[in-house]
């Protein structure tokens, strides 16, 4: 489990964030799931743009390059729709739709990504 934290604006963006980085991981991403919980994330890596094809729930979606600078947001993404590819994306993080807003998470931002029980930030293969 990871925690991301937008260092630029010093919240977080989510404490529960599960990560799909294998072809199972990423084919499924939230089709099992109902909705996410505030503070509930999935980061999804390598990734340059989504679907919610067969999705329940809108979601927000917040591309990042390899230094973990947003380079793409997506705002309230409802089931059966396409992101724009994000050519320097090379993660996505689906958060719950509203986060981006609330969050005032904004292109350039710098986030942080960690394990729960880490105080080091550690980089995702």
């Amino acid at each position: 489990m990871w925690e991301v934290y937008n260092v630029s604006q010093g919240v977080f963006l989510a404490q529960k964030t599960f990560l799909a980085n294998t072809f199972l991981s990423r084919l499924v991403g939230l089709l099992n799931r109902k909705a996410l919980a505030p503070g509930e994330g999935l980061l999804i890596k390598p990734c340059q743009a989504v679907h919610t094809c067969f999705m329940r729930f809108a979601i927000d979606v917040i591309f990042l390059d390899q230094d973990y600078r947003v380079v793409g947001l997506v705002e309230n993404i409802k089931p059966f729709r396409f992101s724009p590819f994000f050519n320097q994306g090379v993660m996505a993080l689906e958060l719950p739709a509203g986060t981006v807003k609330e969050t005032d998470t904004q292109l350039g931002n710098c986030l942080d990504i960690r394990g729960n029980n880490s105080t080091n930030s550690l980089f995702i293969n």
